[in-house]
């Protein structure tokens, strides 16, 4: 169990609740997540993190839900329970379906084998790679 604790809304400082603020209005959310709390034991850090993720995580070339699915791949092979849990509601909310979710485990597994076998055998890559 983590010795560290959250910084609730009402216990933060003007700097964490401003982003705080930011967070519930652009996720149009009551509260902020258990991540954002206990990172904002450090407010340089809560701040730089927020912002980041918001501009990554924008609609752009990828949509939102191929964001989420690349951020549950990403997060399952980081073994992130926390992430994991997080963008697979983020990424149901979006439109992942059992199916999608399946099958995007299904592509971690295999690219967590297959990458593993290629280093274990240190395959050469391919000209037609290059």
């Amino acid at each position: 169990m983590s010795q560290q604790k959250a910084v609730e809304y009402s216990a933060a400082s003007p700097e964490v609740k401003a982003v705080y603020d930011d967070i519930k209005e652009t996720r149009q959310v009551d509260d902020v997540n258990n991540f954002w709390k206990y990172i904002a034991q450090h407010p340089p850090t809560l701040a730089r993190t927020w912002d980041t993720l918001k501009d990554v995580m924008k609609p752009g070339a990828l949509d939102p839900l191929m964001k989420e699915l690349l951020y549950v791949a990403v997060s399952v092979t980081n073994n992130c329970g926390y992430c994991v849990a997080s963008h697979t509601a983020a990424a149901r909310r979006a439109g992942m379906t059992d199916e999608m979710f399946g099958e995007l485990l299904a592509v971690v597994g295999m690219a967590n084998e297959t990458n593993r076998l290629a280093v274990g055998y240190r395959v050469p890559i391919d000209a037609a790679f290059e």
